[in-house]
């Protein structure tokens, strides 16, 4: 195709998606390809699609690989809607994302080429087929010489068809190839420069073709931060706020989506001090952390749902023997093994009340990848301060999302204090529970005078066992007292809009982006709609009954199942309604109601705002 002048756009932002078969290196030209629209100043946010097998089948809409970006001019919190462009290797991811809906009705669409002449006549049909059901769309298709470029550089298209990609990408919007090189360059930084040359070639020539064949480019205005921000995601903030926090030791068994988490500790934590270790399973793991953290050791073990309920008997232990603890949940879709590379907010229910017998512990939802870093730091000081449990959720969404944040300035009280290793007083009883707060010293280990027995069984301030009823009554008593004192340093949640309306939406975790983009819309409209997103959720953040009455209706949005009404046998009195729905409804007695869903990805912000002018125009008030 000879050159043509080009079309250039000016847009605030957009939305794209590279999609390949499993092992294609999707994710990686998308990490790039983020990385350095952050560092070029644009905001951002990542969303990976992941297939649960670890090698399925090619060329199968099951096999659906890829990455979608989302990045802007300004500040970008969620995914957004539907992706605006998007790059494919074969027609059958792309029928995949077709499918789903994921793609806007005039996105711009470039395709592998070689499928529709294949020399195999089943993937010649497959691919018309596949072509006339995308048809209902007004997609704009264009065929693009993938594997045939990429071979002109390579002699295996499958290691490098994504650098390709990425350059034409580099192209169409602009990115500057000098931190594009410097991000393949410090990717590759193991391998031999001839792998970063190589690399780097690939994306020069993708640019080149699309200078050449393609007749559009679209321009995204960035705006260089003033401060020092850093690029990552919630995995890595969440590893890098665990050394932050003076973590000496990670306990896990590898899970997804959590196991990345691992992997950057791995990479740094014996720099600090630290160790990583890989138990023979989940239960294995609570108990390393378990017993470092008896020992004295600032300990962490990382898991998502069903690891979680693996661990339920060991964070049981450590709430009835007071043993500092923080697990850090990494949710996924359930029941059991359910969707593992996929987003929910499943665990909830299970992180507040998951164990037998009364067993307090402090709940923790971060909101954003930055959130993510800080709560690891906030964690390990409610854990050590209140020797109790804390459980921090965040998901499948956080999880890999990529997104930019300034840079945190070190402090040193993030380290905590030292534990306290000085002769224990004569007569001071190792649970010595004070009356008005329920704490009592941490004895750890070779304290001078501090010897006594430790357990799981009911017990007395001496740590005795004991069946006296006197003694069980104060023991619970005293822990559930710890988390009424926390809970008096919390504030209320900030709100999101005007103070009093006609709607509250009220979320928890990852939701937040999606949830206040959908409440801008509504309110853009003249709609009276405010929004909350809660943080601790054990204990709850005081001042929510207060905060609900101002408003006609209240209702949660969350990523875990509820029931409709209307469906078949489901009425008021039959339907399961969303998990924090629940657990507000039962704390404020404030007759709220929920608008859930469980697609297997994040909720988009137009859905929320359909569900938003839907409680608004119907249904009674709270």
């Amino acid at each position: 195709m000879a050159s043509k002048e080009t079309t250039i756009t000016a847009v605030p932002e957009h939305t794209v998606e590279i999609i390949t078969n499993s092992g294609e290196g999707a994710q990686k030209c998308a990490q790039i390809f983020g990385q350095t629209c952050a560092k070029m100043g644009n905001g951002v946010w990542t969303v990976e699609i992941i297939p649960a097998e670890i090698e399925p089948p090619h060329h199968t809409v099951t096999s659906t690989s890829g990455n979608i970006i989302r990045f802007g001019t300004d500040k970008v919190t969620n995914w957004g809607d539907r992706s605006k462009l998007a790059i494919a290797f074969n027609d059958q991811v792309l029928l995949s994302r077709h499918r789903l809906d994921s793609f806007a009705d005039d996105c711009i669409i470039l395709h592998e080429s070689i499928w529709e002449n294949h020399e195999d006549e089943a993937i010649r049909d497959g691919y018309a087929k596949a072509m006339k059901e995308m048809s209902s769309k007004n997609y704009r298709f264009i065929k693009v010489p993938i594997e045939e470029e990429t071979l002109k550089v390579v002699d295996n298209a499958q290691h490098g068809k994504n650098m390709f990609a990425l350059g034409l990408l580099t192209e169409i919007y602009q990115r500057d190839l000098s931190i594009i090189e410097k991000q393949i360059a410090y990717i590759f930084r193991t391998k031999s420069a001839k792998v970063t040359e190589l690399n780097v070639e690939l994306v020069k020539n993708g640019m080149a073709w699309a200078r050449e064949n393609l007749d559009f480019q679209f321009i995204i205005d960035s705006v260089p931060a003033e401060e020092s921000r850093v690029v990552m995601n919630g995995n890595q903030a969440c590893a890098l706020g665990a050394i932050a926090a003076g973590m000496e030791i990670c306990a896990m068994y590898p899970i997804t989506p959590a196991t990345s988490v691992s992997h950057e500790l791995c990479d740094i934590i014996e720099s600090y001090g630290g160790m990583v270790h890989q138990a023979e399973d989940e239960i294995a793991a609570a108990g390393v952390a378990l017993g470092a953290s008896y020992g004295g050791k600032v300990a962490l073990t990382v898991t998502s749902g069903p690891g979680l309920a693996l661990k339920t008997e060991f964070l049981a232990l450590a709430i009835m023997v007071e043993i500092p603890l923080v697990v850090l949940d990494v949710q996924r879709g359930g029941p059991s093994t359910g969707l593992p590379t996929k987003v929910e907010q499943s665990d909830l229910l299970a992180a507040l009340y998951g164990q037998p017998g009364d067993a307090p512990r402090v709940v923790i939802a971060p909101r954003t990848i930055e959130e993510c870093f800080h709560s690891m730091i906030t964690a390990r000081r409610i854990a050590e301060t209140f020797r109790c449990v804390v459980i921090i959720l965040t998901d499948a969404n956080l999880a890999t999302g990529v997104q930019q944040f300034t840079r945190p300035d070190f402090d040193e009280r993030w380290q905590g204090e030292l534990i306290d290793a000085s002769p224990v007083p004569e007569g001071l009883r190792p649970y010595d529970w004070d009356h008005d707060t329920g704490m009592s010293r941490r004895i750890i280990p070779g304290t001078p005078g501090g010897q006594h027995t430790v357990t799981g069984l009911a017990h007395d301030e001496e740590s005795r066992v004991s069946y006296d009823p006197g003694s069980n009554e104060r023991g619970q008593r005293m822990r559930s007292r710890k988390l009424a004192v926390f809970q008096s340093t919390l504030m209320p949640p900030p709100i999101y809009g005007d103070e009093e309306g006609d709607l509250l939406v009220v979320g928890w975790g990852s939701t937040q982006g999606a949830i206040e983009e959908a409440v801008d819309r509504a309110r853009a409209e003249g709609r009276k709609v405010s929004s909350c997103q809660l943080t601790f959720l054990s204990p709850l953040e005081p001042g929510l009954k207060e905060i609900f009455s101002k408003f006609r209706k209240v209702m949660t949005v969350e990523i875990n199942y509820s029931d409709n009404l209307g469906d078949p046998y489901i009425t008021e009195e039959t339907r399961r309604l969303g998990q924090l729905c629940w657990v507000l409804r039962a704390h404020t007695l404030v007759d709220l109601d929920c608008w859930t869903s469980v697609p297997g990805q994040p909720l988009r912000p137009n859905d929320i705002y359909n569900s938003i002018i839907e409680n608004i125009e119907n249904g009674s008030s709270t």
